[in-house]
């Protein structure tokens, strides 16, 4: 995985990087970005990952959605409505009804890391607002990924193992998921998020992060042909209704 990571990094990095002019004053504070939001993040997630189960540490995860409340509120005294706060904790048990119950008996110590993880990412992305409105989203990308790039390159060899051999042995399909995701994924949707997330409260942004499951089910049943239970349709509504409650304002009276 910190091979993947990488990869994906170095690859966007190495695109996006020469469009830009270089941010001398900011390189430091894009260092911290990238460290607590990247390297730290996928450090710790992936670690956890190890002694986690997968429905698990997709609940675990998105506690990024109130950490990244939490974390603006205090940055950036950024007060969520009553509304929102709802709408949180109902996509949450639409989260939780889509995924199942968890299972963390005798998994502290995963659960530890992915919840580390998951307030390093939040962190990472709260902080890098101000960049975002000097320097624009995807100029933000460019460096965090250059930062990040080779230091998850590094942690492939320490972590990993045997990363030139993997890196020879990989066939055209792993080449082609590792170009998808460093040519267009990361700089379109990490490019797209931190625009996004400097131009609204965190408390409107952060709890799109939820609709990330429904999205990939929704794939897996459309793509892949796989069946949806009812456990999907019911814990994906709930999840909507949720993320809509958040969004959707009444018109203001005049």
């Amino acid at each position: 995985p910190f091979l993947l990571m990488g990869l994906r990094f170095t690859i966007a990095a190495l695109i996006l990087i020469w469009w830009f002019p270089i941010p001398r004053k900011l390189l430091k504070d894009l260092f911290i970005v990238s460290l607590i939001g990247g390297t730290l993040t996928y450090g710790l997630v992936y670690t956890g990952l190890n002694s986690v189960d997968a429905s698990s540490s997709i609940l675990l995860v998105h506690t990024e959605v109130p950490f990244g409340v939490i974390i603006a509120y205090f940055l950036y005294k950024e007060l969520p409505s009553t509304k929102n706060i709802i709408g949180i904790i109902v996509a949450f048990v639409g989260l939780f009804i889509l995924l199942g119950a968890p299972n963390l008996e005798g998994k502290l110590i995963g659960v530890l890391l992915l919840l580390f993880g998951a307030f390093a990412w939040s962190f990472g992305m709260v902080i890098a607002r101000p960049l975002t409105k000097k320097i624009g989203g995807i100029a933000v990308t460019a460096w965090v990924c250059l930062f990040s790039g080779p230091m998850l390159l590094l942690g492939s060899f320490i972590f990993d193992g045997n990363t030139i051999n993997y890196i020879l042995s990989a066939d055209l399909e792993g080449w082609l998921i590792v170009g998808f995701l460093g040519i267009i994924m990361q700089p379109l949707a990490y490019g797209t998020w931190y625009q996004v997330m400097a131009r609204n409260p965190v408390h409107k942004v952060m709890p799109m992060m939820l609709l990330l499951p429904l999205t990939g089910l929704s794939t897996a049943i459309f793509i892949l042909g796989e069946e949806p239970t009812k456990q999907v349709f019911i814990g994906g509504a709930i999840i909507l209704i949720g993320i809509g409650t958040i969004l959707f304002n009444k018109s203001p009276t005049k």
